[in-house]
């Protein structure tokens, strides 16, 4: 498939009457948006094309492709980070430090460094390894080219929305105001449907089989594993669980061989994840991410912020590493677990838990699956078959 049918089946998917309607609301022009390729330089990328809502909001290209993260416009630039699923990413909090917690916690993408899902918007149009546009007033240009979009500008932000800050260096505020229609769709219920078979179970619609009821109550006990300590925000089986603190760890995730091969970093280069966070100065937080949410985990692979696993049970097995002398290879590649990218601060003990047995990492696995949006169940399922018929 090229790239710049990506974009053009989801909108189909996803629009419908609503979104070729006057007046627009500001939650269907940012729809448009999001779909919308002409805010890369080429013309060939959307913000659907790495958030593609048919494959949960992620990027599976990086599945024909071979690749652990995405490929820009021009079609050979790639970044450093796996990019995280935009699903359920509007139940982040702005980013903060919260005093209590002695914490930072919210904010969007992998380090935080964007506050809000305005803010994440705006990013990757001028991101010379994304979008590549050279900068926000071209993006304003391509606004006013559209007379759709200059008419629901002018109703929906002001008279003056199109015109051009004196500061060259300041954000048009037609530019801002792109981002705030894109986050307007971002938290519409596309992103966020919690209609999973958890969720079913929770009110009584889908009783779970033996496995995945053993899953769960691995997932929620603090006596076995500790997944809840970061993939929790709620009470336990509390409606509309994100499945995500929205805090920041390490977890000792080795850096990925295959980013690394791919020639466009440095062969010694290290992610120091939060502490790249322009807004934070302190080491311990050195080598943190954000824990991502688990819904959709199960389809939306690979894994950890550099792509570094391929499959869900791998990840189960590489957390079950630090407490199981048993545990000793990586079963992807039949080798010893590489090293933490960043030693020092890896949360040693929030990841301390029993030893897991083999069918204990199914349950676990097999709950996880259980947080699939119905929708992507088919996905679901065709990559059970695939796994089978290796």
């Amino acid at each position: 498939m090229k790239r710049s049918i990506v974009p053009l089946l989801t909108a189909a998917l996803f629009a419908g009457p609503a979104a070729a309607a006057t007046p627009l609301s500001e939650a269907q022009l940012g729809r448009l948006l999001f779909f919308d390729p002409a805010f890369s330089i080429n013309r060939s990328m959307a913000c659907a094309t790495c958030h593609d809502p048919q494959s949960g909001f992620s990027d599976q290209r990086r599945k024909v492709d071979g690749g652990v993260v995405s490929l820009g416009d021009d079609g050979h630039s790639t970044g450093n980070r796996n990019a995280p699923t935009a699903a359920y990413a509007a139940t982040s909090p702005k980013f903060h430090f919260d005093e209590k917690l002695g914490e930072y916690v919210g904010g969007q993408f992998l380090d935080g460094r964007a506050a809000t899902l305005a803010d994440q918007a705006i990013g990757p149009p001028l991101n010379p390894l994304e979008m590549a546009l050279p900068n926000a007033a071209e993006a304003v240009e391509r606004l006013k080219a559209n007379p759709l979009y200059t008419e629901a500008f002018t109703r929906l932000y002001g008279e003056g929305i199109f015109d051009l800050p004196p500061n060259p260096d300041a954000t048009p505020p037609a530019y801002a105001a792109f981002g705030q229609a894109i986050q307007a769709f971002e938290r519409t219920d596309a992103f966020s449907t919690y209609d999973s078979k958890y969720d079913r179970f929770l009110k009584g619609e889908y009783e779970l089989t033996v496995l995945e009821d053993l899953g769960r109550t691995l997932f929620f006990s603090n006596d076995n594993v500790n997944c809840a300590t970061c993939h929790k925000q709620k009470r336990e089986d509390a409606p509309q669980e994100p499945f995500t603190n929205h805090q920041y760890r390490n977890i000792g995730v080795p850096a990925n061989p295959a980013l690394l091969a791919l020639g466009q970093l440095p062969a010694d280069y290290v992610d120091h994840g939060l502490l790249e966070n322009l807004a934070v100065d302190d080491p311990q937080y050195d080598g943190r991410f954000k824990n991502p949410t688990l819904r959709n985990v199960a389809v939306t692979g690979p894994y950890m912020h550099n792509g570094v696993f391929r499959d869900l049970r791998t990840v189960v097995a590489f957390y079950d590493h630090y407490n199981n002398p048993e545990r000793g290879l990586n079963p992807e590649s039949g080798k010893p677990w590489r090293d933490p990218e960043v030693p020092a601060t890896v949360a040693r003990e929030e990841l301390k838990g029993q030893a897991l047995t083999e069918r204990k990492i199914d349950a676990l696995v097999a709950f996880l699956k259980t947080l699939t949006d119905q929708r992507y169940e088919p996905l679901l399922r065709a990559q059970e078959k695939r796994v089978a018929a290796r």
